[in-house]
Formats: C-alpha cells, sequence, structure tokens
C-alpha cells in the first residue's frame, strides 16, 4: 500500500533561490567591507556600519524567506543599498545589480504562479 506522490511545490524551489540569491549578495556585500574601509572613511563610520548591517540582514532574512514580508524587506535592503550613493557610489552600483537580479526574480515567481494558477506547468501535467 504505498500512497499517492504528493505533488511538487514549485515555490518550494523558488524560496531556495531566493535563500541562494540572498547568500550570494550578502557576501558581495561583505567583501564590499574593504572598499568601505578605504574609500568610504572606514567601517566605523555610518556608511560601514550601515554596510556590515545589510549583510547581516541579507543573511538573517534566508530564515524567513516563507514569510509573506520577506520580499517587502529584501526589496528595502535593495533601497538602503542604492541610497548610499550619496556616500559611496560602488556599494549604490551593488544595490542597482542586485535590484535587477530580485525585479526578475520576482517576474519568474509570478510567471510560475500563474502557470500554476493554469495547470500547465510540467510537474501538473500526467505521467505517462
Amino acid at each position: 500500500m504505498t500512497s499517492p506522490a504528493k505533488p511538487k511545490d514549485p515555490m518550494k524551489g523558488f524560496r531556495g533561490v531566493m535563500s541562494g540569491t540572498l547568500i550570494m549578495e550578502a557576501i558581495t556585500v561583505a567583501l564590499a567591507i574593504p572598499v568601505v574601509n578605504k574609500l568610504g572613511g572606514g567601517i566605523s563610520t555610518g556608511t560601514g556600519w550601515t554596510v556590515i548591517a545589510v549583510a547581516a540582514l541579507l543573511i538573517v532574512t534566508c530564515g524567513f524567506v516563507k514569510r509573506p514580508w520577506a520580499v517587502p524587506v529584501i526589496l528595502a535592503l535593495q533601497v538602503v543599498l542604492i541610497a548610499l550613493v550619496f556616500w559611496l557610489p560602488a556599494i549604490a552600483v551593488l544595490g542597482v545589480i542586485f535590484l535587477a537580479v530580485w525585479l526578475w526574480l520576482l517576474w519568474l515567481r509570478r510567471d510560475v504562479a500563474r502557470r500554476m494558477a493554469a495547470g500547465t506547468l510540467a510537474s501538473q501535467q500526467p505521467q505517462p
């Protein structure tokens, strides 16, 4: 007596992509700390602490990607990075790049949700 297999949840895989992207972004932002130290007036400045805090928050947010408020928090962190353009343009460039990545990922998520609702995903098709 085997029970029928549960259908795969594509959004579960997408949460893994989100977590992986957050980790990659946190590493990239953390690698910018020497730049902040050299060009931004030092790590102990407001810019330095902001970059460190954003990197830490990106890592912490990985544990909350299931929550409905995670995406607005992630986008707010991108805005914080972009707002650093006045103090350190190199960090703002990272914010712009990762904002583009997140917007693309959210577009993909919307497309998958639309296809799930229509029942056209490959995992929803009858297996031969």
